[in-house]
């Protein structure tokens, strides 16, 4: 696939490494050579200096024969330019952009083929706020993703000492739960994957990754730690777009205070939201943060645009007695450093947006991709097509399936059924197949395998 990348920030590199990997054609745009000639010491990639929505910059780049703009600058009006221009000029076929400013997000009918013509959005900071929110409303998870809308969901979770499970086989994970029907589709033990076998024994610190109904991830988490109390009070740090969006969402069901160090931008929140209370301040203020009762708080969650500034008020919170601690770490080096430290979660916008990319760049018919592991494992959500006679997993059983090594199945979804997967499941046509990748550089296998033959009409 000949794909065009404009923008060579964080999003824009972690993109282009994550596809020059996989046969595709990557061509990045950015102003700033200095950057691109370090991308192209890195990767497989070509890079054109310019800026992006430039109707000789983009022909330039290859926008003739492109199969995908990928609109990824700072700037929402360049993004929202270039796909208008690739649309009219180079009738590209699929374009997408990233589009941060809330003002033109509430009005999609913006974004039409007859005004906007951009095939798929994203937001950064909606993905980010709907992440938390997941965490937030599972106490103790890593990680949170939905699948078919929503009907099955994959989480991640740190098994503790204590866990009713831990020191035995995974096997025993039905007996403890008799009615829940649940599946473990990988499992981490001090980085290295362990293939979860019946006779697998869950370890203290394992990062074990499951797949159930929403109705019965509590349950589940429970089996593999000491099910941590509802969270109540909240506290978030910084007032941007996604401080703002959050405090929004939560303020309703939870007890939330947002600081802020820009006066205006305070005065603005104070008004617009109804029951957060904003605090102008620095949250790396110890006295601040003790006289708002850091100790009783649940969740510290430093959102501001500075890594650094959300790392050392995390760290500061965590010490000085809050429950759980979230930082948004823009620098994906750093995820890896922090949060195998003071800080329970470290939410990266790179890692959330990469996998909505990929969900609209994988072949056969993959709806859903989540980024996982850093970028190292993935899950992805596949539907099945045809019948035995032109699919290779149509009418197939899941023990007879050649998957490749690493892959598991987790779950089936079928006419809104959960079907949690066991070796004699049979799968069918149209079925949404929830597999979980180990090593997502074996993504080609697991696409051609859901790829249906020339006889499929």
């Amino acid at each position: 696939m000949k794909i065009i990348i404009l923008g060579a920030g964080q999003v824009g590199s972690s993109v282009a490494a994550n596809l020059s990997t996989e046969a595709n054609d990557i061509t990045i745009v950015d102003h700033n050579e200095k950057v691109l000639h370090a991308l192209r010491d890195r990767l497989d990639i070509s890079t054109v200096t310019g800026h992006g929505s430039r109707p000789h910059i983009l022909s330039k780049a290859g926008a003739d024969d492109a199969d995908m703009i990928i609109a990824v600058t700072d700037s929402d009006e360049t993004n929202m330019v270039a796909c208008q221009i690739a649309y009219t000029l180079f009738h590209t076929p699929t374009k997408i952009a990233r589009v941060r400013d809330i003002d033109y997000l509430r009005h999609p009918k913006l974004f039409s083929q007859e005004a906007l013509p951009i095939d798929v959005l994203i937001s950064p900071e909606q993905l980010i706020t709907q992440n938390i929110q997941r965490l937030i409303e599972y106490p103790g998870a890593l990680q949170v993703l939905d699948f078919a809308d929503g009907l099955v969901q994959l989480v991640g979770v740190k098994a503790y000492y204590g866990g009713p499970l831990v020191g035995h086989e995974l096997k025993e994970l039905r007996d403890h739960m008799p009615g829940i029907e649940t599946r473990v589709a990988a499992i981490f033990r001090r980085d290295r994957a362990i293939p979860p076998e019946g006779t697998t024994v869950i370890e203290a610190d394992d990062e074990v990754f499951f797949v159930a109904a929403p109705k019965d991830i509590k349950n589940v988490i429970g089996e593999l730690r000491r099910l941590d109390k509802p969270y109540k009070r909240i506290m978030l740090v910084g007032g941007g777009n996604i401080g703002r969006r959050l405090a929004k969402t939560l303020e309703n069901d939870y007890q939330v205070k947002l600081i802020d160090h820009n006066i205006e931008r305070s005065t603005a929140l104070a008004n617009e939201l109804e029951k957060t209370i904003v605090l102008l301040g620095d949250a790396a203020d110890e006295e601040l943060l003790m006289e708002e009762n850091i100790e009783n708080t649940d969740v510290f969650c430093a959102l501001t645009n500075d890594d650094e500034a959300n790392i050392l008020s995390s760290m500061l919170a965590k010490r000085l007695g809050a429950r759980k601690v979230m930082a948004l770490i823009n620098r994906t080096a750093y995820v890896d450093l922090v949060q195998s430290g003071d800080i329970d979660i470290a939410i990266s916008p790179q890692l959330a947006t990469i996998g909505t990319l990929l969900t609209h760049i994988r072949r056969g018919d993959v709806v859903n991709v989540h980024s996982l592991r850093r970028g190292a494992a993935e899950a992805i959500e596949a539907i099945a097509h045809g019948d035995s006679s032109n699919s290779k997993v149509v009418g197939s059983s899941i023990e007879d399936l050649k998957l490749p090594q690493g892959t598991s199945i987790g779950a089936i979804v079928r006419n809104g059924e959960v079907i949690i997967a066991h070796h004699d499941t049979v799968i069918e046509s149209e079925d949404h197949v929830i597999l979980f990748l180990v090593d997502k550089n074996r993504i080609d296998e697991v696409e051609r395998l859901f790829q249906v033959g020339i006889t499929f009409i």
